[in-house]
């Protein structure tokens, strides 16, 4: 039930091997978004396989996995060439960033047509500030949307959280992959991926309605 597959190469090659993205690079018939470092080696990988999409994430060699957002403002400069290669070779180019107007806004500076908001703020929160951080993930959605960019939306989410997320008209894809493998283990990855997928359908039908009523 899943439309598309998102694989992280990772520079110390933690989570995927070099020889996992040959084989998902061309043996599967699902677009294929390439999470990579702004670093000379993954834009060759990329140049390479070409993949549907490219989204840069920050990395950390300390972090079991990609904890915050890409400051895009911050590295305007040294993103730029990234951003114009990927998209001149092809490559649907968008950056991970945190939900912030002014990360949003250099991410349309830079001319990447798409941005995925970190969505971990949200998940971690307690049940007492969370509608604090989906306020702010609500809120970049709309301005993104309202200067051209597509948004998608990740990290942390899981059948308790992703309802509120994917009830956002303005987020148009959500990319769930850590938490999805962990319920495999229990009940397989076809159920686990069809309850998730129920579940953001409900949210958005539940919300369409409402905004039609």
């Amino acid at each position: 039930g899943a439309d598309g597959i998102t694989a992280h190469l990772r520079e110390d090659r933690r989570h995927i091997s070099d020889d996992d993205m040959e084989r998902l690079a061309h043996q599967i018939d699902l677009p294929l978004n390439f999470e990579m470092a702004a670093t000379d080696e993954m834009l060759e990988i990329a140049l390479r396989h070409k993949p549907h999409a490219a989204c840069i994430v920050p990395e950390k060699r300390e972090e079991r996995t990609t904890e915050g957002g890409l400051d895009a403002a911050g590295g305007f400069d040294s993103l730029k060439p990234f951003v114009d290669a990927l998209g001149e070779a092809g490559i649907r180019v968008s950056l991970f960033i945190e939900a912030d107007v002014k990360q949003l806004d250099a991410a349309k500076a830079l001319g990447a047509p798409v941005v995925e908001l970190h969505t971990g703020a949200y998940c971690d929160a307690t049940p007492h500030d969370r509608e604090a951080q989906l306020a702010r993930v609500i809120e970049a959605a709309a301005h993104a949307d309202a200067i051209g960019l597509e948004c998608h939306a990740g990290h942390g989410l899981t059948f308790d959280t992703v309802g509120p997320i994917a009830a956002i008209p303005t987020i148009v894809e959500l990319n769930i992959g850590h938490f999805l493998i962990g319920e495999a283990i229990f009940g397989g990855l076809e159920s686990a991926i069809k309850r998730m997928r129920a579940l953001m359908d409900q949210a958005r039908a539940q919300a369409t309605g409402e905004r039609s009523a």
